[in-house]
């Protein structure tokens, strides 16, 4: 084994052990999940980040390829206590750095108290301190990174059950997890995925019943385009939208949204419902925040910090979630959001634009 070393923007240098080699930056940050690796690991959200488990032991049921979210590893380099060999010869065919151990106890405290931050990574064995440094010096920041959404959305239109007998649902891929298809198709929806920066004669050309924008990389108010679309169709169409689609939503609809200080990434995010009063336990993996919910009602929030976690709107005929019902990886207590969305097909608007 070589060694490795990691540069933080805080200016610290850490050594660790290289397990995939090569030269590597992104957004340093953190999942607090314990499994679902494989879903992690795939998903595009983490697109342009350096991915840090907490958890000590990662790989520990293997690699499986059913388990994918994509087709591909998203984040730019990978840091954990111990990698087990099955997960370390994966990311190193993916061509993506990996490193472990290191003390991520340290690497998760600092995230916390300082927040996401810029890193440089250098594994291999010609790998030096300076390596580290240069590739942390190059690294932008996530909001620079404007044109994120090319990098992670189909360039085609895809359709999925075709034959199916359910509503059409205009999915627009601003990075989506395979598993969001997946959910739809499995309540009999023909679901119609379309690029991240699709026009509004894309929408009526496929004529659909539901707009429902996907979960995404970076600062959402990158994702002009796919805000033009809801601006065009509130209204018209139901509007549905998950993680980076809630705040999507949200901006074109007169709210704001903010980066978070080191956002919510695991399976553990416990979310309240105001109506019913219940706790549900949800994935998330996000590092974006709706700070003004603009036309929308807030109906869910985060225990730990009270930020919003489900959006809605009877009379425009909105639903959004922060997190991921999908539950790929993850508790099954919010699946019923797909129903509640294909269920509005037979509830329109009540309110002119």
């Amino acid at each position: 084994m070589t060694k490795a070393y990691v540069a933080l923007e805080n200016g610290q240098v850490v050594e660790a052990r290289s397990r995939a080699p090569g030269r590597t930056r992104g957004e340093l940050v953190f999942t607090t999940a314990y499994t679902g690796y494989e879903e992690s690991l795939t998903d595009p959200s983490y697109e342009e980040q350096i991915l840090t488990f907490s958890y000590p032991l990662i790989g520990n049921y293997g690699v499986r390829e059913e388990r994918f979210e994509s087709d591909r590893v998203h984040p730019r380099g990978v840091v954990a206590r111990e990698l087990t060999e099955d997960v370390a010869e994966w990311l190193g065919r993916e061509g993506v750095p990996a490193v472990d151990e290191l003390d991520t106890r340290d690497l998760v405290t600092g995230i916390r108290e300082q927040g996401a931050m810029r890193c440089g990574i250098a594994a291999g064995p010609d790998a030096t301190p300076e390596d580290a440094e240069a590739e942390l010096a190059a690294c932008k920041g996530m909001s620079e990174h404007t044109d994120i959404g090319s990098q992670v959305s189909v360039t085609e239109p895809v359709t999925y059950n075709a034959e199916g007998d359910g509503p059409t649902v205009a999915l627009v891929d601003c990075g989506a997890k395979g598993s969001i298809a997946s959910s739809l198709v499995e309540r009999d929806a023909v679901v119609k995925q379309l690029p991240y920066d699709a026009t509004a004669s894309d929408i009526e050309a496929i004529d659909p019943d539901i707009l429902f924008i996907s979960n995404g990389p970076g600062d959402p108010e990158n994702f002009e385009q796919a805000a033009a679309l809801v601006d065009a169709f509130v209204g018209e169409l139901p509007l549905a939208g998950i993680c980076l689609g809630q705040q999507v939503i949200a901006n074109a609809l007169g709210g704001e949204t903010e980066k978070m200080e080191f956002g919510h990434r695991g399976v553990n995010q416990p979310v309240l419902d105001l109506c019913s009063e219940q706790v549900v336990m949800t994935t998330q993996n996000h590092g974006y925040t709706v700070s003004d919910p603009g036309k929308l009602d807030v109906t869910q929030i985060n225990v730990n910090d009270d930020t919003p976690e489900g959006l809605e709107s009877e009379e425009l005929n909105v639903i959004t979630r922060q997190y991921h019902p999908e539950a790929n990886p993850g508790p099954h207590d919010t699946l019923g959001f797909f129903d509640d969305v294909l269920g509005m097909v037979d509830s329109p608007p009540t309110v002119e634009r």
